[in-house]
């Protein structure tokens, strides 16, 4: 009986394994807890803020050879006289491996480079010979220091990875792809590739790619830029291969061939970079097309792209917005939207902000799904208290999540007569960027406010923090 309680206690711990304040507090309940709780904690303790202690218990459990070696190379100062290896062993716990974190924390310490090198490949012989096996490795670009893919144990603990971050050069990727093909996320910054082929390789082995991103500018070994077709061209064609799985895809070219296409599940897009062939989209059909999130893509391909959706999308994020037609496009083919987030161009016109209030007033009323809201007008003329009276007037009862940024100064008085106006509604969950005003003056207008039940809960930031994804979570 006591190892049906003790499984079921970790498959209730499971479900809050993100909150590590509550986990942390379940180890001091009793030793059965401690046991449940603390191999959720060492799935992933790379958000660990204090370096020192992380570093210390790894070190511990080196083995008698991996110290020796430490030592003779005069690194003494990280390496105890007299140790104790820990009551659990929590390496073996380990299923998210972050070598940028281990060079974060290595790094730190005042040590040669060279020191460094080997200290970071004496702690991955120990990962790789223990009895962990890792779903989620996000690597470094100067992977060549790690010499992961040659280690005695990689192959076994590398075999069941879900996730991979890397930003390598191509034999690394060459060598990771004859052990990993079980990858579902791939993440793939492209800078100095003097190749392509290990990433193509690395795509082309896998057997349930289902989320896919690449940022970044292609340069080659001597870090010059290539506006290299064939390049982008076979990444396209190696993703065509997995046509029937991935869902999820961000890329920051504009494409060579017609791949998207063949994406017939794709369910979120994102463009980081301008395409200009108006005619991209004419005939493209993305019917389960839900996430859309463009960066300065002319109206018009917009326009194609939205409007072949077929009234799908539900989260729409726009950078660059500077016509109003973009927002027409929206409300008039989203009627199941539910997430917007617009960043305005630079204008300085009171007359064109007008006109773009007046179309986020007709966004309001057609869209009745939609439950949060982002405004960007750091680079912008924008009327504040037209844009606020707006909001109380016309949101549907389903919108209650807001995020502002703000340019200029923001009148605490409209705020206020927003905050009234919307009294009665759905308390509003609430973030505020660039602040101009005050923000003890803010902060004592929310808390009256929140006392009304009128906000729920508001974050306020006076720093710019550009054009990001909002957590609507």
């Amino acid at each position: 009986m006591w190892y049906l309680d003790k499984d079921i206690l970790f498959l209730i711990l499971e479900e809050i394994n993100n909150d590590k304040k509550t986990l942390y507090s379940c180890l001091l309940v009793n030793r059965t807890w401690c046991v449940a709780a603390v191999p959720l904690l060492w799935r992933n303790p790379w958000d660990s803020y204090n370096f020192k202690s992380l570093l210390d218990v790894i070190l511990s459990y080196l083995s008698e050879e991996s110290r020796n070696i430490l030592k003779n190379q005069g690194i003494n100062n990280l390496i105890a006289e007299t140790y104790q290896q820990p009551l659990f062993n929590y390496i073996d716990f380990l299923k998210y491996l972050d070598l940028n974190f281990l060079e974060k924390i290595i790094s730190s310490f005042k040590i040669e480079e060279s020191k460094q090198v080997i200290i970071k490949n004496e702690i991955l012989k120990l990962f790789c010979n223990s009895n962990a096996t890792f779903i989620h490795l996000s690597i470094p670009r100067n992977i060549s220091n790690y010499q992961l893919h040659l280690i005695t144990g990689a192959e076994r603990c590398l075999s069941e990875l879900e996730f991979l971050h890397c930003n390598v050069d191509q034999n690394v990727l060459k060598d990771l792809a004859s052990i990993c093909k079980s990858i579902k996320t791939l993440k793939v910054d492209i800078y100095y590739c003097a190749d392509n082929s290990g990433i193509i390789k690395l795509i082309e082995v896998q057997k349930n790619l289902h989320d896919v991103g690449f940022i970044g500018i292609h340069y080659d070994s001597s870090q010059k830029k290539i506006n290299d077709e064939s390049f982008y061209k076979s990444l396209e064609e190696s993703l065509i291969k997995h046509a029937g799985t991935i869902q999820y895809l961000k890329i920051d070219w504009i494409p060579i061939t017609g791949f998207l296409s063949y994406l017939v599940n794709l369910s979120s897009l994102e463009i980081c970079n301008g395409w200009n062939d108006i005619n991209y989209f004419e005939n493209l059909s993305s019917p389960n097309l839900k996430i859309l999130n463009v960066n300065q893509v002319p109206p018009k391909i917009l326009a194609n792209l939205v409007k072949n959706t077929i009234g799908q999308l539900t989260e729409i994020s726009i950078s660059s917005v500077d016509n109003k037609m973009v927002i027409q496009v929206i409300y008039q083919n989203c009627s199941k939207l539910k997430y917007l987030h617009l960043s305005l161009a630079n204008n300085n016109s009171l007359a064109d902000s007008n006109l773009f209030i007046l179309e986020i007033e007709n966004l309001l009323v057609n869209c009745q799904c939609l439950k949060g809201l982002i405004i960007n007008t750091c680079f912008a003329v924008f009327r504040w208290d037209q844009f606020f009276m707006i909001l109380a007037r016309s949101s549907p009862v389903s919108l209650f999540r807001f995020k502002f940024i703000f340019s200029g100064t923001v009148k605490l008085e409209d705020l206020k007569l927003f905050f009234d106006k919307w009294e009665d509604r759905n308390p509003m969950l609430l973030t505020i960027n660039n602040l101009q005003c005050s923000k003890m003056q803010m902060e004592d207008l929310i808390k009256q406010y929140k006392v009304r039940g009128t906000i729920k809960k508001c974050s306020i930031d006076r720093n710019f923090i550009g054009y990001q994804n909002f957590d609507w979570a």
